[in-house]
Formats: C-alpha cells, sequence, structure tokens
C-alpha cells in the first residue's frame, strides 16, 4: 500500500478539494483524511501510479506539492537535516562574503557548487580564502542581523522529539553558525566545518578533513548506529548536491525548494510547502504538531 499526500502554501490559497477528489477517484484511492484544511490531505492506493511524473508536473504548476509513499513505516525516529536554504533561508557564506565585500561572486560559486556544477570541496576552499582578513566578529553580526529561519522548522524539530525522535544537523557550512541554529531549533547534535580564525581575523582556510557529501552520508550512518535504529528510520532534508548521498539513503529524502540536479534524483520534492511537509508526509495532522 501507497501513501499520497498532497500540500500546498495555504498563503497562496487552499488546496482545493475537488483537485484532490479528482486525482483520488482516478487513481483508485480510499477515503481522503484531511491533515491540515486548506493545506494538507492524504489517501491510501494500491500501488504506485505509473502517470505520477506527469501529474506531479502538473500539480507544481498548480502550486502544490504531490508526494506518494510507502505506507507502511512511514513514522520516522530520525530526522537527518541539512543547514543553509534548509533549516535557515540563507547561504551562511554567502552572507559572510557579503559582508566581506565579495558577496556576489561567492554567491556565484555556491549556486554552482550546490547545482552540482562545481566540486564541493574545492568550491567551498575557494570561497573560504576570500574571507581571509574578516574580522571573527562578523559571524555573531551575521548570526544576529542575517540569519532567518525556514518555517516550519520548530513544529518539526518539536514534534519529532516530543514523539521521541533525534535529531541532526549536518552542515557544509560552519560550526560558528550551526551550533546556535542546532540550539534555538532543539537539534541533538550537530556536525560542520570549522572556520580558522588567528588574531582575530579569518585565516581564509577551513580545518580538514571537509565535511561534505560523503561526511554527510558517514553521519547517517554513525548515528544511525549509535542509537540503535536502521536507516530506513530516518527522514532526512536538504537543497544541494552534497546533500544527495543522505537523501538517497535515508528511508525518506526530502529534496525541500531544491536546485534542479538534486530534485532530478530525489523522489520526494517539496517546493510549495514549508519543512511542516516532513510532518504531514510522516502521516502526522496540524492538530498532532507539538507547540
Amino acid at each position: 500500500m501507497f501513501m499520497v499526500t498532497l500540500i500546498c502554501n495555504p498563503a497562496q490559497g487552499p488546496l482545493n478539494p475537488t483537485l484532490v477528489e479528482n486525482l483520488r477517484s482516478a487513481w483508485g484511492g480510499d477515503t481522503s483524511k484531511w491533515l491540515a484544511i486548506g493545506e494538507a490531505v492524504e489517501f491510501e492506493i494500491l500501488q504506485r501510479p505509473d502517470n505520477f511524473e506527469s501529474v506531479w508536473k502538473d500539480l507544481q504548476s498548480a502550486g502544490v506539492d504531490l508526494v506518494v509513499l510507502p505506507t507502511e513505516n512511514r513514522v520516522k525516529k530520525m530526522l537527518l537535516a541539512d543547514m543553509d536554504s534548509t533549516m535557515i533561508q540563507q547561504e551562511c557564506i554567502d552572507e559572510l562574503a557579503d559582508e566581506a565585500g565579495v558577496g556576489a561572486r561567492v554567491a556565484d560559486i555556491t549556486a554552482r557548487a550546490m547545482n552540482g556544477e562545481l566540486d564541493f570541496e574545492a568550491a567551498l576552499i575557494e570561497r573560504v580564502g576570500l574571507l581571509a582578513g574578516l574580522d571573527e566578529g562578523v559571524i555573531d553580526q551575521v548570526l544576529n542581523t542575517r540569519i532567518t529561519y525556514m518555517l516550519g522548522g520548530t513544529d518539526l524539530l518539536r514534534t519529532m522529539k516530543g514523539a521521541g525522535g533525534h535529531a541532526a544537523l549536518v552542515s557544509g557550512g560552519f560550526t560558528a553558525f550551526t551550533a546556535q541554529v542546532a540550539t534555538t531549533l532543539g537539534f541533538d547534535e550537530n556536525r560542520a566545518n570549522t572556520l580558522l580564525v588567528a588574531n582575530g581575523k579569518l585565516t581564509g582556510d577551513v580545518g580538514r578533513p571537509i565535511l561534505g557529501r560523503e561526511a554527510k552520508v558517514q553521519a547517517l550512518e554513525e548515528i544511525t548506529a549509535q542509537i540503535g535504529i536502521h536507516e530506513r528510520d530516518v527522514i532526512a532534508v536538504g537543497d544541494g548536491a552534497n546533500d544527495l548521498g543522505m537523501l538517497i539513503r535515508a528511508g525518506v529524502g526530502v529534496a525541500l525548494h531544491a536546485k534542479p540536479a538534486v530534485q532530478a534524483q530525489c523522489d520526494v520534492r517539496v517546493n510549495h510547502g514549508d519543512l511542516s511537509a516532513l510532518l504531514f508526509v510522516q502521516g502526522y495532522s496540524r492538530a498532532d504538531f507539538v507547540a
């Protein structure tokens, strides 16, 4: 059995009940269950539809995300999340670069690296090199004035942890940012790269080894072993090419507002909903969210 979940951004207009019922009827679905009125609904079907991709594309143009997952083992025991453009709305290195006066150059490299056009490690080293000489205090300035959290993140963390889940933040960014983001949102642990500092200034280098795509997969392997669960018990979320390894390996990998190259390799793509979509696809209703 498979569960079909439709999700929209209610700020852009409610989910049309007629659209839902037409799809449910076409796919021979069971009775629809609204998880959040006008925002998210689900129904069960016997098998994954052959025309999923064409229907997904049609619904995207209508502002609706479509997810089809096996009904069995829907509720996950662990969240493994990227940080930049996933749990927060910015790319931290781009914000630092803007303060250093090289914002446009660094943002271009970031965009190409996240779409898989550049080697992640080489791109990170190049971008960090452009920050050499920046005052260390700028990190706190960026944290306090430029960083905003992705909608739905607090609901996601509180609800999964309230159900006994574990939450890990794994970022190709920097510990100076993940430490605060993890504490604010309630992650159990965080892993990221370390910006090197000398005499109160960024040296333009980053600690080794660099945490990239393979390190995120390693985090998945190590943390699941430590807490005694299987990789299929994990829901992972990210947006960049360096997230693909963990997205593919996890029980459910969610490409959230992701780069085209990432969406092309992921079955679960959320482009209209926010992080609360990760709760809806597990079967939580908005009434179940931990406030």
